[in-house]
């Protein structure tokens, strides 16, 4: 009973002990083993080595083995003169006659290779020979993951397959996908074209090119740029995006992407379009261009395209719906024609024009206009059915008007001086009219003035034809020549129908302006706005009161010139 109790107090006196120790927290457990790297499959031996030596090198040991060597690791078989075998390490070393096969359509030949079994990486050096059924390359020094299937140089490679050379400074082959990927100095030939990038992929398979950097094509048909796109060696398709363009002796046709097939000798560029005319420094301009090199043939078209052609000090800007460049043909032609149509608007600084339908012939610098033509010059319009603009020395020479030809010109009061015929032509010098003979059926109404003010009179005559004779750009001299009908009308015997030839039609509102034809693919530069100094503002002082004044009108600040009469001058009947 007394042992009972002493058990009893023993144990009451060991709940506090053991409730401390239940609040002290445990040691930490030891961190636990990081697991090893995954073994590969043991580096096998074959049989046939002539000679083995084992033994230690550098601490390590190692198998040396001579003459026909030759391992195996899964569908992975290595020859070679002689090696080094790191039993520890799953590794080895290969000297001379170096050969690696994978699934017996990968061959890899060098002067020397390592290779670790558990990591199955291999590196080739010397006279590095890569081949597979599509292709071959070489190189210096050449890295193979059996595991990815990937091979890659940074030595210089080249590559040869049956259609193409290739090379590189650096390079990536995917001996799965069959996908080779180059960078830096890459020079692709084909047996049409050089091919120059900085970052380029190719299909083995497919034999297509693909860039992603500025890239140049070079060839016989012409030479392509651009800095992004694909480019198939079989059929010859370019598919270029990004400033692309396409350049052959005579023309230059660019856009923010190019499709061009150089079998079918045709391009389509988008975007940005511009074709240039190396002959006659002729641009076109357009939302889409389409060249057909055989025929010699552009059309540019979408968003108001717009031709410049510059000539000595000044330049001709032509826009239409659609516009067409052909190519000449030498011995005519060697300019080419342009066709533009319809809703054709022309602008140059001293010439401004409308028709529906326009030919510009640029070998004999023969501008024709068809339908409903109307021409500005200075104060000057001119109609008919059609017209004729020919240039001499890239300047106005002459207009030729034929078939219900009318002439209006606004004097200084507004008023309207007319001459209609049946055909008419104007001559010029210095792109300024000089003459112009109205044949048949001649007509003529012209304001005399005075002072450039006020009204004398009206002459009002009719001639089988008429020669008019003017200076700078004024009507000076009207010669009737052939049954001559003059009148002078004064003031005010003057009558509405007097003032107005039949079938006058004043357009001026028609006429183009620059902003107008060049519309935004030829913007007028922006303007910088002047920057306006800033001044201290002084306390105005006190102003003294001023005695009352009488007005006095304003003097104008330019004296009118006077202009003379138009003295008429009749011929013999």
């Amino acid at each position: 009973m007394r042992f009972i109790k002493l058990l009893f107090l023993l144990l009451l006196a060991s709940v506090p002990l053991l409730s401390q120790a239940q609040q002290r927290p445990r040691p930490a457990a030891p961190p636990a083993a990081q697991p090893a790297p995954p073994k590969g499959q043991r580096i096998e031996l074959l049989p046939g080595t002539q000679k083995l030596v084992g033994g230690t090198f550098n601490g390590v040991e190692i198998r040396k083995l001579i003459g026909n060597v030759s391992f195996k690791q899964g569908t992975t078989l290595l020859y070679c003169d002689s090696a080094y075998q790191y039993l520890e390490k799953n590794a080895l070393e290969a000297f001379s006659n170096v050969r690696i096969i994978q699934n017996d359509t990968v061959t890899i030949t060098g002067d020397h290779a390592t290779y670790d079994g558990d990591t199955r990486k291999a590196r080739m050096t010397g006279n590095v020979v890569m081949r597979d059924p599509r292709m071959t390359l070489t190189t210096n020094l050449l890295d193979y993951d059996l595991n990815k299937n990937l091979a890659y140089y940074s030595t210089g490679g080249h590559l040869v397959d049956p259609e193409n050379t290739l090379d590189s400074q650096f390079g990536y082959y995917n001996t799965t996908s069959k996908v080779f990927s180059f960078k830096r100095n890459v020079k692709l030939v084909t047996k049409e074209n050089n091919i120059d990038t900085d970052t380029l992929q190719y299909n083995t398979v497919s034999k297509i090119a693909y860039f992603f950097g500025p890239t140049r094509i070079t060839g016989k048909q012409g030479n392509l740029y651009a800095e992004n796109g694909t480019y198939n060696t079989r059929t010859k398709v370019s598919n270029f995006q990004r400033n692309a363009r396409i350049e052959t002796p005579n023309y230059l046709l660019g856009g923010d992407k190019l499709i061009y097939d150089e079998a079918r000798q045709y391009g389509v560029a988008t975007g940005h379009v511009s074709m240039t005319s190396k002959k006659d420094n002729i641009v076109l301009r357009g939302d889409v261009g389409r060249y057909w090199r055989g025929t010699g043939r552009a059309k540019v078209y979408g968003g108001s395209p717009v031709m410049r052609n510059i000539s000595d000090n000044d330049t001709l800007y032509l826009a239409a719906d659609t516009l067409v460049s052909v190519e000449g043909r030498p011995p005519k032609n060697e300019a080419g024609v342009l066709y533009a149509y319809p809703k054709v608007k022309i602008f140059r600084t001293d010439l401004q024009g409308r028709c529906d339908s326009l030919t510009y012939d640029r070998q004999d610098s023969i501008i024709y206009l068809n339908k409903r033509p109307v021409l500005w010059t200075d104060q000057n319009q001119l109609t008919a059915d059609s017209m004729e603009i020919r240039q001499r020395r890239k300047k106005i020479d002459q207009m030729r008007l034929y078939a219900n030809s009318f002439i209006i010109g606004q004097d200084t009061i507004r008023n309207y001086n007319q001459v209609k015929g049946r055909n008419m032509i104007a001559y010029f010098v210095n792109n300024k009219i000089k003459k112009v003979d109205v044949l048949g059926n001649a007509e003529s109404i012209y304001y005399a003035l005075e002072g450039d003010t006020a009204v004398t009179g009206v002459n009002k005559a009719l001639s089988a034809n008429m020669a008019l004779r003017f200076a700078d750009n004024k009507l000076q001299t009207i010669t009737f020549l052939t049954n001559p009908d003059a009148s002078f009308i004064p003031p005010h015997e003057l009558k509405a129908e007097d003032e107005k030839l039949k079938g006058f039609t004043w357009r001026a509102s028609e006429r183009p302006t620059r902003r107008l034809v060049l519309g935004k693919h030829f913007a007028l530069p922006v303007k910088a706005k002047p920057k306006t100094a800033t001044k201290a503002r002084a306390k105005p002082a006190a102003k003294p009161k001023a005695a009352p004044s009488k007005s006095v009108p304003a003097k104008p600040a330019v004296k009118p010139v006077s202009q003379p009469k138009a003295p008429i001058t009749r011929a013999s009947k």
